[in-house]
């Protein structure tokens, strides 16, 4: 895959402050076309307030963040959003594709003009077909599977064809034959849109063989890098300030914490 030498995300000097807390500081990285990058860390260290920043909904209290060549803001249509899967009413009365057709429009008011309504519906077909999601986009939302209405999310994400997808913690309702098949999905529409992919989870076996690089956040500190680099007992244990063990076990990995000893 050809990648551009111009950075499609770039996080330069970074603090993120509440308070007297810290979530993280001096976080800096560079993310080019058609990379994705697992963020990963216990809970409570910043990593979806990361995905907030970037999409310019968190303001930062030092350090900027560009997507694009532009600084972060509000409304970025560079950015597509994948937010954790939440199970809707069975009853509730939108159908899949007009979930998508939202990604395009929920920003406006009024009815769209004829020929841009056509355009559109277009769009809103080219996502449901390249998501596998045509043939129960004419179901109301609350009546598919949690796979199903994945993919429509998806769909909705992709329909203004974003540069940059951001995901938070988008494997955690899915059992997981649906992890897997998400991230087939996602790898395959990076490859062929080169868009950029930051994944927020605590899924990792399903989203490491994917990953070009891992962000790894904690109170303590930061790390940003290949797998390798990233996930190894040294490393995590430098980043959580005690002793972690990374061991593989029947093909994925574990990560063991030892037990303080009085």
């Amino acid at each position: 895959m050809s990648i551009s030498h111009e950075p499609l995300l770039v996080v330069k000097d970074t603090q993120l402050r509440y308070g007297s807390r810290v979530l993280w500081d001096e976080l800096t990285m560079s993310v080019q076309p058609g990379e994705l990058i697992a963020i990963l860390g216990p809970n409570g260290v910043g990593k979806t307030t990361l995905l907030r920043a970037i999409q310019g909904l968190t303001p930062l209290s030092k350090g900027h963040i560009n997507v694009a060549g532009k600084a972060a803001h509000p409304g970025n249509s560079a950015i597509g959003y994948i937010p954790q899967l939440k199970s809707m009413p069975d009853d509730f009365p939108i159908r899949g594709r007009d979930l998508v057709h939202l990604g395009l429009t929920g920003h406006r008011w009024g009815v769209g003009l004829p020929w841009r309504r056509k355009h559109e519906n277009a769009l809103v077909e080219e996502a449901l077909a390249e998501v596998d999601a045509t043939a129960f986009a004419d179901q109301i939302v609350g009546s598919l599977s949690g796979g199903e209405q994945q993919r429509i999310q998806v769909a909705q994400a992709l329909v203004a064809n974003p540069q940059l997808l951001l995901c938070d913690e988008p494997l955690l309702s899915l059992d997981p034959a649906q992890q897997q098949r998400f991230m087939e999905l996602v790898d395959r529409l990076r490859k062929t849109r080169g868009a950029a992919v930051l994944l927020v989870t605590h899924e990792i076996n399903p989203v490491l063989p994917y990953a070009d690089r891992v962000l790894y956040l904690t109170d303590s500190g930061h790390r940003c890098g290949t797998v390798d680099e990233v996930m190894t007992s040294d490393t995590l244990t430098e980043l959580y300030g005690s002793p972690i063990t990374v061991a593989e076990v029947g093909g994925k990995l574990v990560m063991v914490k030892a037990e303080a000893h009085s």
